[in-house]
């Protein structure tokens, strides 16, 4: 009897074991990365080894606290990830008939902050013609991102911050994680953000880079005194045309601030305070999301270069000089370009005629004392300034025509006046002097043709008339009565009709 019970206790107890402790459960990690960011969103499954959900209830913890958001009717869990959910995820599967309870496996979870991407451009200053490359990385490039290009644009209502507009034809981004931008001209800021999953889970934004214009378009920012190089001491202005703008700074070490926070406002100028940034580069930023050319101002205690500001146009005549802060330059003062040397002078560098070959990094030295380097930009002749002097010539050009063919129209009306006015004179000498000796007339030439009624007769005969007017000239004997006109009348008789 007593082996009885026992073997009956045992298949109980061995039943119960098959249905409540069957082979155990499974709880995955439903992502498609192995990195997740703060901001996106997980799925925990809990997959039970019989597949039947009937009488059973779910229960998700993380470091064996309970997920108290997740139900307990469901076999899955999803929620948005936070840097506090990085820990060890079990689940556990109770059955409400035989109250057992099975144990999942354990995952490991591990949050890392939103990435940053970081943004490179493939030139701070633009060429013209050239195009420029953006180029987007994050940590794990290969994680399945898709790569979004933004533009950055000015907003003054946020300090030293822009909003930002997606490049055109971009909405949906890009897998390669660069990008060329064709046909820049004005100075711009670029910003670049990875997104993936669906829905999309975006990274934060990149700092914004910029590719700056150094060609005076408008608007323009203006310095005073107008060059590069300035003595610590000395105050420098910057301007700006228009209304509602900021002056924005990006200092080498790649720092960005607006005139607030290193300026002096002087109405419609600010002035430069803050003189620990030695290099610089400054630029204006309007209300109406502008930005206007960019310019490099460099701060020196002892001795200076004296160069333009903005790009100087090929052709035109450069003036490059040495200036010292306190006393007068030595007699030899030497210029180099690019660290190679060009002359020395006493007062200048000069190039008649500058072209691009001339482009490079400037300095000059006096005795033991050098300048910084500062780099002369030149450009070429715009179609447009190429364009004005051909219109300018043929606007002179139709003047020009024009007066010409006025005058030309007076000189033959005066011709013309001059002629008739002859012809009057010798018609009225001939007519007091009569004709000249010899001279014959043929009245059919020269009188006028009457009707024919006049030229007929009664009888329709026709007569027909030749006066030869000869000369009969005086002799001494000759007296006035023998001065007579002979003249010789034939008669034809008119052909019938």
């Amino acid at each position: 009897m007593g082996h009885t019970l026992l073997c009956v206790l045992g298949l109980f107890l061995l039943n119960t074991r098959l249905q409540c402790c069957h082979a155990e459960d499974a709880l995955t990690l439903k992502t498609n990365w192995s990195t997740s960011y703060t901001g996106e969103t997980v799925t925990l499954a809990c997959d039970k080894s019989d597949g039947q959900d009937t009488d059973w209830s779910y229960t998700f913890t993380r470091n064996n606290n309970k997920l108290d958001f997740c139900k307990t009717k469901k076999s899955s869990c999803s929620f948005k990830l936070m840097k506090n959910d990085t820990g060890q995820y079990q689940c556990s599967v109770f059955q409400t008939k035989t109250h057992s309870t099975n144990q999942s496996n354990i995952v490991s979870l591990t949050v890392l902050d939103n990435p940053k991407p970081a943004l490179n451009v493939s030139r701070s200053w633009l060429s013209p013609g050239a195009s420029v490359t953006l180029n987007c990385s994050v940590t794990d490039s290969a994680a399945g991102w898709r790569f979004y290009w933004y533009k950055a644009v000015a907003n003054l209502s946020i300090n030293s911050n822009y909003s930002y507009e997606l490049l055109p034809g971009k909405s949906n981004g890009t897998e390669n994680n660069t990008y060329v931008v064709n046909g820049q001209t004005h100075t711009a800021g670029y910003v670049c953000r990875a997104g993936r999953g669906n829905p999309v889970h975006y990274s934060w934004y990149s700092k914004p880079k910029f590719v700056w214009s150094g060609d005076s378009h408008a608007p323009s920012v203006k310095v005073s005194p107008d060059r590069v190089q300035h003595f610590s001491s000395e105050p420098v202005s910057l301007s700006c045309e228009g209304n509602q703008w900021r002056v924005v700074r990006f200092t080498k070490a790649g720092h960005l601030s607006n005139c607030s926070d290193w300026g002096r406002n002087n109405g419609s100028t600010w002035t430069i305070t803050n003189l620990t940034n030695k290099t610089a580069v400054y630029w204006c930023e309007f209300a109406s999301g502008q930005f206007s050319n960019a310019v490099n101002i460099t701060l020196q205690s002892d001795i200076i270069l004296v160069s333009p500001v903005h790009p100087v146009t090929e052709g035109d005549s450069v003036h490059l000089s040495c200036k010292v802060k306190n006393g007068s330059l030595s007699s030899n003062v030497s210029f180099y370009r690019n660290n190679t040397f060009q002359k020395y002078t006493r007062a200048e560098l000069r190039i008649s005629a500058v072209s691009k070959s001339d482009e490079g990094f400037y300095m000059c030295r006096d005795a033991e004392k050098k300048s910084a380097q500062s780099w002369l930009s030149v450009k070429s002749a715009s179609p447009e300034n190429m364009k004005r002097p051909c219109t300018l010539l043929l606007i002179i050009g139709l003047v020009c025509g024009i007066v010409v063919f006025i005058l030309l129209l007076l000189f033959c009306y005066c011709m013309k006046s001059k002629n008739s006015s002859f012809a009057r004179t010798t018609l009225f000498q001939r007519t007091n002097q009569g004709f000249a000796p010899d001279q014959v007339v043929n009245l059919n030439e020269t009188q006028p043709q009457l009707p024919s009624s006049h030229l007929h007769d009664q009888s329709g005969d026709v007569t027909y008339s030749l006066i030869h007017l000869k000369d009969i000239r005086k002799t001494e004997n000759s007296s006035a009565a023998e001065e007579t006109v002979y003249s010789e009348v034939k008669l034809d008789k008119a052909p019938g009709p």
